[in-house]
């Protein structure tokens, strides 16, 4: 009986000592701190008052910067996805695929630039932020290539003229190119074609999820990338090209080697992209790539330094 007695006071004093250090350790410790991983950034106070008067201490949050939103879902449920980079205020917006597997390399060209990007960090400004969306219409890019990412080769890519025609439009039969709220017409036109601009403007989920993303963002500006027809061109609805889409324009195409233009006027656009970011205030340029299977790289690299030196402070 009495070595059993020794042997709880020597367990009730081990316990003690045990409770003794953990509290000193958390005491000096201080509050515990959550790593969020994919957060924007985000800041915390330091307390919150309760009822009685007293003020309740919040756990600290790190906060880490998401690398990539999904902005929304296509027609058949495809993600629409925006990768980002640098953590600047400012942003620059570059958009590849809104016109699916039509234009496939656009979706190569967005994806090439995410590489460069990913291995060149010190390319952006600590003032800016870029983001790349690789494909707008992603269920335009699997009836041409297999698949809604850019996981693929040029093998991959359908030879047939009429599946690649299928992959301008989405899921809806709809052409993204002529959803957006700058002279929308239900019937729009592409080269000497009648097209759907959808029932209503932002009518699409996808061209809906650009409108809402860009509506929430400080953005200086956006590049979207169409093939083909080897130039940039400037925006505008209603009213002349900005000054600085115009500053945009000759840059991007000087530094490219492409040629500058205006206007795109070929044929008729109605609901276009570009020209809705100008009508709310955002310099916005269609870069037309040479041809429908070359991503022209060596000469969009120097369009795209020249762009983020531009917007650098």
């Amino acid at each position: 009986m009495e070595e059993t007695t020794n042997t709880k006071g020597w367990v009730i004093g081990i316990l003690v000592v045990i409770v003794v250090v953990l509290g000193g350790y958390m005491l000096f410790k201080g509050p515990s701190k959550t790593v969020v991983v994919n957060q924007e950034p985000t800041t915390t106070g330091n307390g919150t008052e309760n009822g009685n008067g007293t003020v309740a201490t919040t756990t600290p949050t790190v906060v880490v910067n998401k690398a990539e939103t999904v902005i929304g879902k296509s027609v058949e449920g495809r993600d629409v996805t925006a990768y980002h980079y640098g953590t600047g205020n400012d942003e620059v917006l570059f958009i590849g695929g809104i016109h699916g597997g039509y234009e496939w390399n656009t979706t190569l060209l967005a994806y090439k630039l995410m590489d460069y990007l990913k291995t060149n960090r010190d390319a952006v400004p600590s003032n800016l932020k870029v983001t790349v969306i690789p494909v707008l219409n992603p269920d335009g890019l699997v009836k041409v290539v297999g698949t809604a990412s850019g996981n693929f080769k040029y093998a991959d890519v359908s030879p047939s003229v009429a599946v690649q025609i299928s992959g301008r439009f989405n899921g809806n039969n709809v052409d993204l190119g002529r959803n957006f709220d700058c002279n929308w017409q239900t019937t729009g036109m592409w080269q000497n074609r009648k097209v759907s601009g959808g029932s209503a403007v932002f009518s699409e989920p996808e061209s809906a999820a650009i409108k809402n993303y860009v509506e929430t963002k400080n953005l200086k500006a956006v590049i979207v990338y169409y093939s083909a027809g080897d130039g940039a061109y400037s925006s505008a609805c209603g009213a002349g090209v900005l000054p600085e889409t115009g500053a945009l324009t000759s840059l991007y195409a000087i530094s490219a080697g492409y040629g500058s233009h205006a206007k795109f006027d070929a044929y008729p656009t109605t609901g276009d992209i570009v020209n809705w970011l100008a009508k709310i205030k955002i310099p916005a340029i269609s870069v037309l790539l040479n041809n429908h299977t070359d991503i022209d790289w060596d000469q969009n690299l120097p369009g795209v330094k020249a762009v983020l030196a531009h917007y650098a402070k």
